[in-house]
């Protein structure tokens, strides 16, 4: 961006109260800028992302959902992407699985992912993040129908499923495996991944992928509409 429209516009602060299209103009002038998200109008800067606390239990997340990508035609996985999901919300989800074929969210003409996709995940310190609360109420009010959030200073993980417009735990199997609803063959042995037992987790994915329930996803898939 050149300085003379830098001049322009006011930086993105935490805390400011704008409007989404404000807030893509002010966005779009910052390019250092890596993160900033609009929850119910009000603006959130990113601080620096901790390696331990943040950046390898993001890149464990985007590993096991990349996997599925790879075994799913129709499903598609975004790292960090910026998704529109109504007037006063614009976030910047760690990761994004969405259908490609027969979903609710759409890519805009000027890329970006519009609407509510079917599965959010988020690496947070703590119960005390805006992702376990203020987070949690927009993506259930616009439909996001599965939220996984790892807290990693506490070692959980919360995985949640939409019902009847309301978030519920989603409930583990006696050896602790999550499996989602949106995405038949997804399975996470959660007490593995926070034990840092990776090639446990990929082997638990590996068994959701080779279900009946994942082959017929697939094949239902491939005749939905784009």
């Amino acid at each position: 961006m050149t300085t003379e429209r830098w001049g322009k516009l006011p930086p993105l602060e935490s805390g400011d109260r704008l409007t989404r299209s404000e807030f893509e103009r002010r966005y779009e002038a910052m390019p250092h800028l890596k993160k900033a998200e609009l929850i119910e109008g009000i603006v959130y800067v990113a601080s620096p992302l901790r390696a331990t606390a943040h950046g390898g239990p993001h890149g464990d997340i985007v590993g096991w959902l990349w996997t599925y990508k790879v075994a799913t035609p129709g499903v598609d996985l975004y790292d960090n992407p910026t998704v529109r999901l109504d007037a006063s919300n614009e976030v910047q989800p760690d990761a994004v699985l969405r259908r490609t074929s027969g979903g609710q969210s759409w890519i805009s003409p000027d890329d970006y992912i519009e609407g509510a996709p079917e599965l959010v995940a988020e690496i947070a310190a703590s119960s005390a993040s805006h992702d376990l609360h203020d987070k949690l109420r927009v993506y259930s009010r616009n439909g996001v129908q599965e939220y996984i959030v790892w807290r990693t200073y506490s070692q959980q993980v919360d995985w949640f499923y939409l019902e009847a417009g309301e978030y519920k735990p989603l409930p583990a199997d006696a050896q602790g495996v999550l499996c989602s609803r949106q995405f038949p063959g997804l399975w996470l042995a959660a007490p593995a991944l926070l034990a840092g037992e990776l090639a446990a987790v990929l082997q638990t994915l590996q068994q959701g992928i080779a279900t009946p329930d994942h082959r017929a996803f697939v094949e239902s898939l491939r005749s939905a509409p784009l």
